[in-house]
């Protein structure tokens, strides 16, 4: 009996991707040297910014006998993620318990999942497998009286260019309910609302109007008490002053805004999520002005704080 199996990874989220700096710089002697790390020379040195690598935090395991494989899951994220498997094209195989399946796995290694068995174990059997995930549990409420102090300074203002069902790019359920920030690239961010970082993207250093940079913008995201996430986007490269599993407090330095991802020019990019089963959607919220008042963002007027 042969067995065949092939796992296809497909993902809600664009796996964050890490940069590298390259360190250039020629000796006394004319050599020429290279470092990923910041050399201890007082001669000239060149630096050049690299292209980004995949950081995985989601990975698929087996393990049992090779006739009865089982799966789990390992979550490097510090959140829950919901978790879908589907069993492709499956031939004289069956699985326990039977896929397509949702299941919510905490961080670290979870449980055994599900395992694989050959029905006739006379012949060969074959599979393949796919999952997709979205970060956090599924959730039947979340608390939809919270408020949210403006993302900056104290007795700073800035203009809303683009509010709830934005005509430019908040379209889709994951930005329905957002708003846009005009500021100048490294304006200091701070935490809208107390909570848990949960995912830090740091090494993005371009941006544009291409569909290729949609999932190159640096952000924060921040897991709040009632399982609504928040998301602060288009940070400055390498300007993260988080990361991930800090507690942080509403009104704390997070970073400092940018231009990075699918942006028209410097801006910070702010939403408040939720997974809805399996999707990622954006909730309505209100920020706390510096007046005391309490209202959604409206595109045209200016965000005190």
């Amino acid at each position: 009996m042969r067995i065949f199996i092939a796992l296809l990874i497909a993902s809600f989220f664009c796996q964050p991707l890490l940069a590298k700096k390259l360190y250039k710089y020629k000796d006394l002697q004319g050599l020429w040297h290279y470092s990923d790390k910041p050399p201890q020379t007082t001669r000239p040195v060149e630096i050049r910014q690299l292209k980004a690598a995949n950081k995985r935090y989601i990975w698929l395991e087996k393990t049992g006998d090779k006739h009865k494989p089982e799966y789990f899951v390992i979550n490097h994220y510090q959140v829950p993620v919901e978790i879908e498997f589907s069993l492709i094209q499956p031939q004289n195989v069956v699985a326990s318990p039977a896929l397509p399946k949702r299941f919510i796995v905490n961080p670290g290694r979870s449980a055994i999942l599900f395992q694989m068995t050959g029905i006739d174990k006379n012949k060969s059997w074959r599979y393949s497998l796919s999952y997709r995930y979205i970060l956090g549990s599924p959730l039947a409420d979340h608390d939809p009286e919270a408020v949210y102090l403006p993302p900056f300074a104290k007795n700073a203002s800035f203009p809303v260019s683009q509010a709830f069902d934005g005509k430019f790019s908040h379209t889709d359920k994951q930005n329905k309910f957002a708003v846009d920030l005009v500021m100048p690239v490294n304006t200091p961010i701070y935490a809208a609302r107390s909570g848990i970082v949960i995912e830090v993207n740091n090494d993005f250093y371009r941006g544009g109007t291409k569909q290729a940079y949609k999932t190159r913008a640096n952000s924060i995201r921040i897991l709040h008490e009632d399982g609504s996430m928040a998301v602060y986007a288009h940070l400055a490269l390498e300007t993260a002053q988080v990361y991930t599993g800090l507690k942080v407090f509403a009104g704390q330095l997070i970073g400092y805004s940018g231009n990075t991802g699918f942006s028209s020019g410097p801006h910070l990019h702010f939403a408040v999520q939720i997974n809805k089963g399996m999707e990622l959607v954006s909730i309505p919220f209100q920020f706390t002005e510096a007046d005391g008042t309490v209202d959604k963002p409206i595109a045209g007027s200016f965000l005190t704080n």
